[in-house]
C-alpha cells in the first residue's frame, strides 16, 4: 500500500505547480489490460488465502506481466525506470522462492508482525540478493508504514518521471 501511495502522489505531483501529466494521461497504452490484470492478481495474493504453494507462483508470476506491460511501453519516459524497479523484484522474489526477503529491523520499524500466512515480503532464511529485499522502512507511527526495497524506490521514480514529462499547464478558465 505504501509503493501505490507513493506512485499516486508521484502521479499528482505536477499539480501542486499548476501542471497536468498530460503526456502520461494521453499515452496510447498498449495492452492496457495486462496491467489491469496483474493488479488484480496481486491483490488477490496478498488479500485472499490461496491453497499452499499457488500464492509464491501467482506471486512472481504478477511480475512477469508487469514486465510484458513495461515492455509493450517501454518508449514511455519512466518506463524503463519502472521496468527495472518491477524486475529488481521480480528476480529477487522468483529467487526466494515467491517472498520478497526483508531485512528483521525494517520489519520491526514497519511493525509488521511476522507470522502473517503468507506474506509477499517476509523475514527469510538464508536470503538470495536480500539487499535488494525490503530493507528500509516507512516507520511506525507515520501512516501506511510498511517496508519498500530499492525495486519499489525505482518504480515510484519511474512513475515520477512519467508524471513530469511532457506535463502541461493548467488551464485556467477566464
Amino acid at each position: 500500500m505504501l509503493v501505490l501511495a507513493a506512485c499516486l502522489l508521484a502521479l499528482a505531483s505536477p499539480l501542486v505547480v499548476g501542471r497536468w501529466p498530460a503526456g502520461l494521461l494521453l499515452h496510447r497504452w498498449r495492452a492496457p489490460l495486462l496491467i489491469w490484470a496483474t493488479l488484480a492478481v496481486q491483490v488477490v495474493v496478498v488479500e485472499v488465502r490461496l491453497p499452499h504453494g499457488l500464492a509464491p507462483v501467482a506471486h512472481v508470476l504478477t511480475y512477469v506481466l508487469a514486465l510484458g506491460f513495461l515492455w509493450l511501453n517501454r518508449r514511455l519516459p519512466g518506463a524503463v525506470l519502472v521496468g527495472l524497479g518491477a524486475a529488481s523484484n521480480g528476480l529477487t522474489i522468483a529467487l526466494n522462492g515467491g517472498v520478497l526477503p526483508a531485512s528483521r529491523w525494517a520489519t520491526s520499524a514497519a511493525g509488521i508482525d511476522p507470522h502473517l500466512a503468507f506474506a509477499n515480503s517476509a523475514v527469510v532464511d538464508h536470503p538470495v540478493l536480500p539487499w535488494l529485499g525490503d530493507v528500509f522502512a516507512w516507520p511506525v507511527p507515520l501512516p501506511l508504514a510498511n517496508t519498500f526495497s530499492v525495486g519499489d524506490a525505482l518504480v515510484v521514480a519511474g512513475v515520477a518521471v512519467a508524471a513530469w514529462t511532457g506535463a502541461r499547464p493548467v488551464r485556467r478558465a477566464a
